[in-house]
């Protein structure tokens, strides 16, 4: 059974949460026979998160469960600016892309990169965290996805179809995949559905 955490606290960025959350549930409501189990999860520090626009939203668990999740992605949000230093946070999550896929949303590159996801490989992030970014030793790139085996980052909101694209793909399949983006692909754009 694939499960997948999107990890929030508050002042996350609404898209970057909402677009995943959105776009990844779509495995198990467009292909219900081929992926009964297909679960998306939000964790967070609490019970509830409020986002930068002011919405309160209910998690499923805590950051504690991350790292039995098959992938997880990082929201982003300006609180990432310290989650980054929060040593308490930072070993919560225990993110290991050696068994898990581990992915991130613009500032999200941050808590990945001082989780030390990010040692050795290039990635993306939003332009005012690049320097944050650049101090904790990873080389960042001014492109909108970066993937890796295991390891995936999106710098720009919309960034994230790349990214959701990618996980569905090496949860599911190509074809899933492309079938869930085109699903929400706007009208007369050339895409079949």
């Amino acid at each position: 059974m694939p499960s997948l955490a999107i990890v929030a606290f508050d002042g996350f960025t609404d898209i970057d949460v909402f677009l995943h959350w959105d776009l990844l549930n779509r495995v198990g409501q467009l292909f219900p026979e081929q992926h009964p189990d297909w679960q998306v999860r939000l964790l967070g520090t609490a019970d509830s998160h409020v986002s930068r626009a002011g919405l309160a939203i209910p998690m499923h668990g805590l950051i504690d469960e991350a790292g039995s999740a098959d992938a997880v992605l990082h929201a982003s949000g300006q609180a990432t600016r310290g989650l980054m230093w929060d040593l308490d946070y930072l070993s919560g999550l225990a993110l290991d892309p050696g068994r898990q896929l581990v992915a991130s949303q613009c500032s999200g590159a941050l808590v990945l990169g001082a989780c030390g996801v990010l040692e050795g490989l290039t990635a993306t992030t939003y332009p005012s965290a690049r320097q944050a970014l650049e101090e904790l030793g990873v080389t960042v790139v001014e492109e909108p996805f970066v993937a890796h085996e295991r390891v995936a980052t999106a710098a720009g909101c919309l960034a994230g179809i790349e990214l959701s694209r990618w996980l569905i793909s090496k949860l599911a399949d190509q074809e899933t995949a492309e079938a869930c983006i085109n699903s929400a692909s706007p009208i007369g754009a050339g895409l079949s559905f």
